[in-house]
């Protein structure tokens, strides 16, 4: 029997304005009406005061870096610094630590009004590099944990497998790699997609993937119509180790292999050339910005203005989860280029909440999720208009408020595919998430 509800929506965002006074009618999971000029909740229905968005996509995560959080703050240093510390904890994940980890870190974005988490997974093996008896353990661990958390995934299996160019593992990837792209491809095979995930691929870096390997990644994707991700430029010190090795940009190494398309995506993007801008955006290649983090880490700002004028759509994500905040990721990658340029209005929020919404989706290939219409995923987060933060603007200003001064703590509803998951400020499947992330991250420092 086909669960029927419907949610009266005090102000929707609507892709280019707010509406007050919308009834949207769901069965199946999905949106079956969306009805505007209803000045009253109908009977029965569940109402959303405040702001309703389509569900935010975090298109970039690292689940295990929400350890670091604080730890990682002490000191100084450099990403290449801050990244030793990060396999220290990568070192102690088993199946059973990473699925409670991942479970509060989906709970804590769920909260902060994600629906859908583009997972790039590469911790696969036991420490020793020696495949658990399921050889996709840790990554079925992360999908429970998706599900156990009421969201959606795309576990963007990574691959692994050199610590730069001509390397061999060190000995915290040995963990990452699968020995080749063959073996990797034969193993991420087995994985099946399911209701609320998804299975796409990832090449983590050109450092980490021989040239010679990339079209195999690629060309997995490919047959499968699955996204595809890589980290790319985000220090100047891979650009120069490729330029050293191979003579040409990451970009174009990429570009020279078949990996460039719609279908993918650059994560950062940050330190490229005018050539290396038009070959993403002239491929249609995306850009997932994780502004947060690369502040953090002192990577740098990328052309996010040029990228996307050259066609390359924005995504954002929270990458290592100093903050988990779509709601600040899209702030800051405006706020960032104002301090770059000293000019203020590069994007429109109602742009900025695209980046966040439909198109982190597509990036993470849930093209039927991100907008509130007919057909759509009934994925919906609503956000108070009377906080602290955001009381005082008109309502019809609604997408400038929770773009410019709303943060996670203003969300009060999240709804994935028709199901209440986050009500009033509070998870209904997990129900302490403070505790279940402290008592997570605990075990790893054990």
């Amino acid at each position: 029997m086909t669960t029927r509800t419907t949610y009266w929506l005090e102000y929707a965002w609507l892709d280019t304005h707010v509406e007050p006074g919308v009834a949207v009618e769901v069965a199946g999971g999905r949106i079956t009406a969306v009805r505007t000029e209803v000045p009253a909740p109908p009977p029965g229905a569940e109402v959303l005061r405040g702001l309703t968005l389509p569900g935010l996509a975090n298109a970039h995560s690292h689940a295990f870096h929400r350890s670091l959080r604080g730890t990682v703050q002490v000191g100084s240093g450099t990403f290449w610094t801050w990244r030793e510390l990060m396999y220290t904890f990568a070192d102690q994940l088993t199946p059973e630590t990473y699925h409670a980890l991942a479970r509060a870190v989906y709970a804590e974005m769920a909260l902060a009004g994600v629906s859908c988490v583009g997972e790039f997974h590469y911790v696969h093996h036991t420490p020793d590099g020696t495949p658990y008896a399921d050889p996709n353990a840790m990554g079925e661990a992360l999908l429970a944990a998706a599900a156990d958390a009421g969201i959606r995934i795309t576990l963007l299996d990574t691959a692994y497998l050199s610590a730069g160019f001509g390397e061999p593992p060190n000995a915290h990837q040995r963990r990452f790699s699968d020995g080749s792209a063959e073996a990797w491809a034969e193993r991420c095979s087995v994985l099946k997609e399911r209701d609320h995930a998804r299975i796409g691929a990832a090449i983590h870096s050109v450092r980490a993937v021989p040239a010679g390997q990339l079209a195999t990644v690629a060309r997995w994707a490919e047959e499968r119509r699955a996204p595809l991700h890589v980290h790319l430029s985000e220090q100047t010190a891979e650009n120069d180790a490729c330029q050293a090795a191979h003579g040409c940009t990451p970009t174009r190494l990429l570009a020279d292999h078949g990996v460039l398309g719609p279908r993918t995506t650059g994560v950062h993007n940050t330190h490229l050339t005018a050539e290396d801008i038009a070959l993403l955006g002239g491929s249609g290649t995306g850009t997932c910005m994780c502004p947060t983090t690369e502040r953090d880490l002192a990577d740098g700002i990328g052309p996010a203005v040029a990228l996307q004028r050259q066609g390359s759509p924005l995504s954002l994500g929270s990458d290592s989860h100093a903050v988990i905040d779509l709601l600040e990721e899209a702030r800051a990658m405006e706020l960032n280029e104002r301090l770059r340029t000293r000019t203020r209005g590069h994007w429109t929020a109602a742009a900025l909440l695209r980046a966040a919404s439909a198109d982190g989706h597509a990036a993470l290939g849930w093209d039927d999720a991100g907008t509130i219409g007919t057909g759509m995923l009934a994925d919906l987060t609503t956000i108070a208009l009377d906080s602290v933060r955001t009381a005082g603007p008109l309502p019809r200003l609604g997408a400038e408020t929770a773009v410019f001064a709303a943060t996670a703590a203003d969300v009060r509803h999240t709804v994935v595919g028709g199901r209440h998951v986050v009500r009033d400020g509070a998870h209904t499947l997990v129900p302490d998430v403070p505790q279940a992330l402290a008592r997570a991250v605990e075990a790893l420092r054990a």
